[in-house]
């Protein structure tokens, strides 16, 4: 059973002077449009125990999101993880803001839950129009089609069942979802542009980055005999806080923005293995898929920041 608190008792702890470490479990995007102005940000599809308890110590960890089902979640997955002391607050948000909580506004994004009935519902309809296709066709796009769409039914029934979509995990870690400020984001009409794109790449089986299998032992010699180098992908305000010793930056944002071949080159190394980090290990995946169609031999480290100074690697703090 999660403990749960309403933002009324919340925002009395605050007025207190108690310490309160708030996590907004929504996607980048979310967070970005509105938030409880002493929220941290880690997605959902990103939180660890370990980025949790360096934010936290030993504290109770309170968890925000839109309504309350990801934070129930994100309560959830670190209980099963040994995390006792987490709290899901009731409401999510929209009742914080409702019950006098401080807020942080900034750009309209799309919901995230308006995003996954897009997805779904254009899938479907992409089904549905190639089942139309006759049986004299070269293809037979009639199963194809009919497979499509009972392939997304089947996944909206395991979501309802199992209160888990696997849909929306996978939006989550798209580009227009993360960090707010690229270039892409600068309108609503070119976020579901993408969209439609991640449908389509969707049908078409597209794959999905991964993290490298290499064990930091691995990595680490790889670096000590400079046949690798590590690569920073946070923005530049959290490299200043601290960053890993001799590691480059290049913040997912810049290259959403685009960074023309010949300035990538003065950064990265072709003839080098490139190892990058983030804070929870879902930005450095993006950077990977962005390098790996340009040549790089890129590979993104599942240990977030955090998790990387525990395991050894020395830090620059401050900085």
């Amino acid at each position: 059973m999660v403990t749960t608190i309403s933002p009324a008792t919340l925002a009395d702890l605050r007025r207190k002077g108690e310490k309160v470490t708030l996590i907004d479990v929504r996607t980048p995007a979310e967070f970005g449009e509105v938030h409880v102005d002493f929220a941290h940000n880690i997605p959902l599809d990103r939180l660890e125990k370990q980025a949790v308890t360096s934010l936290a110590g030993d504290g109770p960890v309170y968890f925000v999101c839109k309504s309350g089902t990801r934070s129930q979640k994100a309560c959830e997955k670190l209980i099963a993880a040994g995390l006792k002391d987490v709290v899901s607050v009731e409401g999510g948000t929209a009742a914080c803001e409702a019950a006098g909580v401080p807020v942080v506004r900034g750009r309209k994004v799309m919901s995230l839950e308006r995003q996954v009935r897009i997805a779904a519902g254009a899938l479907v309809a992409i089904g549905a129009a190639l089942a139309g296709f006759g049986p004299e066709a070269p293809v037979n796009w009639q199963a194809i089609g009919a497979g499509l769409a009972g392939f997304v039914g089947c996944g909206l029934v395991f979501a309802g069942i199992t209160d888990t979509c696997g849909m929306a995990m996978l939006i989550a870690r798209m580009p227009w979802n993360q960090v707010s400020g690229g270039a892409c984001r600068t309108a609503t009409t070119c976020s579901r542009a993408i969209l439609l794109g991640l449908v389509l790449g969707a049908a078409s089986g597209t794959a999905v980055a991964e993290h490298t299998k290499d064990s930091l032992d691995v990595v680490k010699q790889a670096v000590a005999q400079q046949k690798a180098v590590i690569i920073d992908v946070r923005e530049q305000d959290e490299w200043q806080q601290g960053h890993l010793a001799g590691a480059g930056l290049l913040p997912l944002s810049v290259l959403e923005r685009g960074v023309p071949p010949q300035e990538l080159a003065k950064i990265l190394p072709k003839e080098k293995v490139i190892y990058c980090y983030c804070l929870a290990g879902g930005r450095c995946m993006e950077a990977a898929a962005m390098l790996k169609p340009l040549g790089y031999d890129v590979r993104a480290l599942k240990p977030g920041y955090p998790q990387l100074v525990k395991a050894g690697f020395p830090a620059v703090v401050g900085k």
